[in-house]
Formats: structure tokens, sequence, C-alpha cells
């Protein structure tokens, strides 16, 4: 299978010309980069735990075939070139290859790295890889490195969804074919009108702690449901939780697209929105924030005072005697996301969560060691790898005969209920804390 090359030309037997001239092997990221690259053996045990590989079996597009590419152009064996870019966009970073590497291997990092030495070279730089459509462009630059404005959006997408124009709009050849625009409508439902995050929500009843909810990008639009839930769940438990209004986007879309100073950025505000809290941990409901939130500090240089944990990992280790839970008598199909697997290494704190709903039959979906072809922005840019990998996902959905599927990364829930919803079927994709808060009878 080949998947399709981004849409831009330049060059190329300049770029192999200059590349010597432009990467500067003597900077520290190339240094640490050739570091890393080395420890390597080149064993070949990631190999069939690599999406890409298993899509393509191509050597290239192995863990242990990129390391060998990104060790080549930096020590300038090789031409920084477009065969180079094209293997290196197609792996999703879902990091699986360091869950079975015999030698520790940090390949976020060198995938990381890579695509931050792609994005600075002066020879690419200039072409159009870094151009995007205007809506994508616009969306990425007013909305997601600001999501406070996504609040403004809610009462709006709510009425194009109650007056039925949503549906209608979603009809058009143009907004069929926009991967983004559908995976941003299709959870109208979860959306709440006229909300507005406070900045503390006080615990009921006997106060056991403090902590921090990070509200991340997309989520606070679309799925307020789960951000609210989690603070219900919090509260019911004896937490007050905190809702710092400045901070933003945690900044992981941009590192995993090579814009490390960008990234950077938007960790230091984030760092300084929950400085001087009294909180004794910072909670994120979608797994993907949550790998970037807690490290910041290997990655970035900086991270937070106190731990970064997932919503369920947090809730695994309270007291809850005292809390009232309905049974709830259906089949319950769990999808564990990269992030919370392979990196975060927390996805067991799922299906304890869950089991404390009596009567809950849990399913884990088959083929959970495998990316769903999501992966941030993954699915726009890679459309056709990421169409094959969400295809055995519904497939495994299908068979586990469940009538509802949970799972802990809003980018995965948008992947996945998007791939559902074009098959037709009324499968609703949920965080497992909104489940079980429904169960608590959240008001």
């Amino acid at each position: 299978m080949n998947g399709p090359v981004r849409a831009w030309r330049c060059d190329f037997a300049e770029i192999a010309k200059k590349t010597m001239e432009n990467i500067d092997r003597n900077n520290t990221p190339i240094k640490e980069l050739l570091a890393e690259a080395n420890h390597c053996v080149a064993c070949g045990l990631c190999l069939p735990h690599c999406p890409t590989y298993e899509l393509t079996h191509s050597e290239a597009d192995s863990p242990r075939g990129r390391i060998a590419l990104m060790s080549g152009v930096a020590s300038g064996r090789i031409p920084l070139n477009e065969r180079f870019i094209q293997h290196m966009d197609r792996c999703l970073t879902c990091r699986a290859c360091e869950q079975v590497c015999p030698n520790n291997v940090a390949y976020g990092r060198l995938i990381d790295d890579a695509r931050a030495m792609i994005h600075d070279h002066p020879a690419v730089q200039g072409e159009g890889r870094h151009k995007k459509n205007g809506l994508r462009n616009f969306l990425e630059r007013e909305l997601v490195a600001r999501p406070a404005r996504f609040d403004r959006l809610r009462p709006m997408l709510r009425l194009l969804a109650g007056s039925g124009v949503l549906s209608l709009l979603l009809r058009l050849d143009i907004l069929k074919r926009n991967a983004l625009i559908q995976s941003l409508l299709f959870l109208e439902d979860r959306n709440l009108p006229g909300l507005s995050w406070r900045r503390t929500y006080s615990a009921t009843g006997l106060l056991r702690g403090e902590v921090g909810l990070f509200l991340g990008c997309v989520a606070r639009l679309i799925d307020a449901e789960t951000l609210l839930s989690s603070i219900w769940v919090l509260n019911r438990l004896g937490f007050t939780v905190h809702v710092p209004n400045a901070q933003g986007c945690c900044g992981a879309l941009h590192q995993h697209s090579g814009q490390i100073d960008a990234a950077k950025l938007l960790a230091e505000q984030n760092i300084h929105a929950f400085a001087g809290l009294n909180i004794q941990a910072i909670i994120s409901t979608a797994s993907g924030c949550g790998v970037q939130l807690a490290e910041y500090s290997s990655r970035l240089g900086s991270g937070f005072s106190v731990p970064v944990m997932d919503i369920s990992q947090f809730l695994d280790g309270l007291v809850w005697d005292e809390i009232s839970i309905a049974p709830l008598p259906r089949r319950i199909a769990v999808h564990e996301p990269c992030t919370l697997r392979n990196t975060l290494r927390a996805s067991a704190y799922l299906y304890s969560l869950l089991e404390r709903i009596p009567a809950v039959e849990v399913v884990p979906l088959a083929g959970n060691a495998q990316c769903c072809g999501a992966a941030g922005t993954y699915f726009l840019d890679q459309p056709e790898f990421a169409s094959s990998l969400l295809n055995a996902k519904l497939q495994a959905f299908e068979r586990t005969g469940a009538d509802c599927l949970v799972t802990a990364n809003i980018g995965c829930a948008l992947h996945i209920a998007n791939g559902l919803a074009k098959q037709g079927k009324g499968i609703e994709v949920l965080h497992p804390v909104t489940l079980l808060a429904r169960q608590m009878r959240i008001k």
C-alpha cells in the first residue's frame, strides 16, 4: 500500500546539495538526535508493532528504518529529500515501538526532532510544505492556539444543530469532502449551550483535596460533557477543582509538526496558568494532552510542580465508599488510545473505572495495541493510511456486539465516531468518566 505524498514540490536536487550546508551538525539538537539514534541496535523487534510497517511492509516505514534515515540526514550521509519527508510524515507517533524496544530508545523524541529538522530547513521552509487550505490554517491559528474562543462558538453550534441546519450543511459535497469539518461537527449533541467555565468548583461534603483541570482545545467545544462529568465526579468525591482561565493549547500538534518554539511558548503559558494554585495534581481527560503536559519537563525544559494524571488514574486511588452508582446492564467496548497505553501506560485504569458500575459488561476492543489512525492531524494529512487503520477498529467493534464504545482521547473519539456515523450506526462514543457520571445521576 502506498500512502499519498504531500501535495508540494520543490527542487530536491538543490536540497540535496544544500543539506550539508544548512544543517548545523554541531548544534545541540542534532547531537542529541544522533546520540539517541545510536542507541538503536536494529534488532527489528519493533517492526510487527508498527502500524505503518504493517500497511506498507517497507523498512523505511518502520521505527528501525526511520531511525536509520534520521541518522543519515543528521550526519550528512543522505540528503533531506522528498522521500525522507514522506517517511517521517507517515509516522503516527503512536510510540508502540517504545513498549517493546530492548534498548529503551526514545523514539517519540527522535521523530519530533526529525520533524523539527525538516521544519527548520531553509530549502524546505520556503516551499509549499507548510501551506494548508485556508479553513484549516484559520482554525489552527485562531482557535486551536487560542482555545478560549471555542467557548464563544458553543451556542452557535447548538443553534445550528437544534434547528436542523447542521444536518443540511453536512450533506453538502464541500463539507462531505472535508474530514476536519465532519469530525468537528458530528458530536454536536455533546455540546452544552451557554456554558462558561468557573475558576473554582467546590467539593461536595468533606474536603479531601484540590486539583486543577486541563480543558484542552477541541474538547472544550464539542466534548464539554466529559469535562463537566469529571468536575462533578471529583466534587462528589471531595475534591475542589480549579480551572484557570489563562490555560491554552497543550502544544502537542505544534510539537509533532516540528514547531518546537511554538510548543515551548504554549507550555510556558500553561505552566504559568497553574502556578500558585494549592493543588495536588493536574487532571487531563484527553490522553493526548496528558502526554504532552506530562513531558513538558523532559521535552521542553520546564514542567509543572505537581504531577499530571489522567482522570481515570486519579479516580482509581480515591475512596468510593459513600458513592452510589446505578447498575447498567450493557456491554461496553473499550478502545485504548496509544497515548494512554504506550506512553502514560495507564490504560488499565479505564477498566477499573468502568468496573465500578454494577452489571456492566466490559469488553476490550481487539487490536487495542494498534493505533486507530487519528493521531492528532494524521487523519487529515494521511487519509489513506488513517482510513485503513480506522476500518480495522470498526470491524473489531462490530465483533464485540457492544452498543457503546468508550475511549479516553478526544481525537480517537472523533475519528472512530465519525467512522461509525458514516456507516449509519447510532453508536455512542464517549469517555468512561462520562458514563460513570451518568450512573451517579449527574445533574
